[in-house]
């Protein structure tokens, strides 16, 4: 069937229409397979009419599900309320789904029941999607066997997510109806209900999931989940099993399963009950531990009975050495002072010494300080180590010369020109300003306040933008200056500047043409711009454009930054 449905985004095509219709309590909404004409792939797309209002609780469900990530739920891919107006693209109330290829579990189920095993299968995966969306609070709704898909890969999708309305009881029962469905299966030719049959557990929970007694229910999807995770106990059952196979009996054995349960099987068990049932083995409490089957080193005549054969009777032959090492003696009645004499003193042992379980007092020391002397030696390593790095540190940031452009130490003097410096002449009046920003980004540098600089007030001032990281402008240009116009080329001696925030360092270049580049423009002087710093020239020089090249920032409220109050220029005296 082709689609006519209209007011969509251009981006989806309807194709065929999927299934009846589905009403709401406001409307009815229709699904169709869609081609998403941008990632060139089907899709699930169900449209809503009327749009609007109407629709809003159902797309709120359908953003509550597009939270979810679960192959045995369809993913929403995109949801819209439309404005109302079916002529519009866009105007459509619609939830667009995955498109799940594979048999639908009424088409599987046309053709008989299922075996336990998928059975089990199929709903277990189904419930463990459905338990997810109840996680976050939202009831699926729609579990018909002609929404369920059973994909190729062997998991199981549920199309059409979310259904127009729905409950979390009523999940329930319809994953109960599912489950009846796949032990009995489905004839078109006969839709009357069919006699349940199948294991017993799983009967069992299809009464559960679709009783609306109180108290005899499952209490949510996610214990549906758990259940069918549990095999059935095959072979023939005792009556006792039997009457356990109960609706409460078998779920309160899968919820209180215990190890010395009996079994179901006439043969079963049998070997856990006498282990369980067997008496400790108790020991004769005077009994000495066994000696291992070799002959005793030893030059005095064997004892009885040593050598007759591989192994040694304990109660005729002592050990040589060791805690039982001793002449044989008679079984004391009680363990007291005089059954422990053998832990005495060395002297009294028989036999000759072999020094096989001697400690070695010497070794034991060795050992000893060996265990001291290693953490010990690892921690001189560790501080040597540390020392050598950090003299070695120390030694090359001394030796670093100090960066162009950064912030001079408060006591390093402000670079000063020769002796022979130019003598200042009058003042220079400029025509104009402008920012030079060669190495800039685009950003003017207050250009505006530019005026300010010249203006003859030194309550004014200009300054540059604030940087952040470094003094040397964040490391991201060389430097940024004021370009001053002095309307014709003169003959130049001297520049002083003022400042609100001293502390910066620039250099006095002077150039003929405002267009060139910084190596253009010849330095003239430099140094340390305090409130009021003068900055002659070693001779004089013939120039028009005079330019203050700021190379070093000050600390700023938000970084670093440099401001110019006032700048007057002096001819050559």
């Amino acid at each position: 069937m082709t689609s006519t449905t209209t007011g969509l985004p251009d981006r989806y095509r309807p194709l065929d229409q999927v299934g009846p219709d589905e009403p709401t309590p406001t409307g009815v909404i229709q699904c169709w397979r869609a081609k998403d004409r941008v990632l060139n792939r089907d899709v699930a797309i169900r449209v809503h009419t009327p749009a609007g209002p109407a629709a809003h609780a159902w797309i709120s469900r359908a953003l509550t599900a597009g939270g979810l990530a679960t192959p045995a739920l369809a993913m929403v891919y995109d949801a819209s309320e439309g404005s109302g107006d079916p002529q519009t693209p866009g105007g459509a109330a619609y939830v667009v789904n995955e498109w799940i290829d594979g048999e639908t579990l009424a088409e599987r189920l046309a053709r008989g029941p299922m075996p336990d095993r998928e059975a089990r299968t199929v709903l277990r995966r189904l419930a463990e999607g459905v338990a997810e969306a109840h996680r976050v609070g939202l009831a699926v709704g729609g579990l018909t066997p002609d929404n369920v898909v059973l994909r190729p890969n062997g998991l199981v999708g549920l199309r059409a997510v979310p259904a127009a309305t729905g409950s979390i009881d009523g999940d329930i029962a319809a994953l109960g109806a599912l489950l009846e469905a796949c032990l009995t299966g489905l004839d078109p030719a006969h839709p009357g209900p069919r006699t349940v049959s199948g294991p017993s557990d799983l009967v069992a929970l299809v009464r559960r999931a679709r009783s609306t007694e109180p108290g005899q229910g499952l209490s949510s999807v996610a214990a549906m989940a758990s259940l069918l995770a549990e095999r059935s106990r095959p072979g023939p059952l005792t009556p006792a099993a039997r009457a356990e196979e109960t609706d409460s009996g078998w779920l309160r054995r899968l919820r209180d399963r215990r190890p010395d349960q009996a079994s179901d099987h006439p043969d079963g068990g049998g070997a856990t009950r006498a282990v369980a049932s067997a008496e400790p083995v108790r020991l004769h409490p005077h009994a000495r531990p066994p000696v291992p089957p070799v002959r005793p080193v030893t030059s005095a005549p064997p004892a009885p009975g040593s050598l007759g054969g591989d192994t040694i009777d304990a109660d005729t032959v002592a050990p040589a050495t060791g805690a039982y090492a001793g002449s044989v003696s008679a079984t004391p009645d009680r363990y007291d002072d005089e059954s422990l004499a053998v832990l005495g003193d060395a002297a009294d042992h028989e036999g000759p010494a072999t020094g096989e379980n001697d400690l070695d007092d010497d070794a034991a020391k060795r050992r000893r300080m060996l265990f001291i002397a290693l953490p010990l030696l690892a921690l001189l390593i560790v501080v040597a180590l540390a020392w050598w790095i950090g003299d070695k540190v120390l030694s090359v940031a001394g030796e670093v010369e100090e960066v162009p452009g950064s912030t001079p130490s408060v006591s390093a003097p402000a670079p000063q020109t020769g002796g022979a410096a130019v003598p200042a002449g009058e003042t220079v009046p400029i025509a104009s300003g402008a920012v030079y920003d060669p190495g800039g980004d685009g950003e003017p540098e207050n250009t505006r306040a530019v005026p300010r600089a010249f203006d003859g007030d030194p309550s004014t001032s200009w300054s540059t933008l604030e940087y952040r990281g470094s003094p040397a402008f964040g490391n991201l240009k060389d430097g940024v200056g004021l370009l001053l116009d002095l309307g014709q080329k003169q003959e130049l001696g001297a520049v002083t500047l003022t400042s609100s925030a001293p502390g910066a360092t620039v250099e006095i270049r002077t150039g003929n043409s405002p267009d060139g580049d910084l190596d253009d423009f010849a330095v003239a002087a430099d140094g340390t711009v305090e409130e009021e710093t003068q900055l002659s020239f070693e001779e004089p020089v013939s120039a028009r454009y005079v330019l203050v090249w700021i190379t070093g920032l000050v600390p700023s409220e938000n970084g670093f930054s440099a401001d110019i109050a006032e700048v007057t220029v002096h001819a050559a005296g």
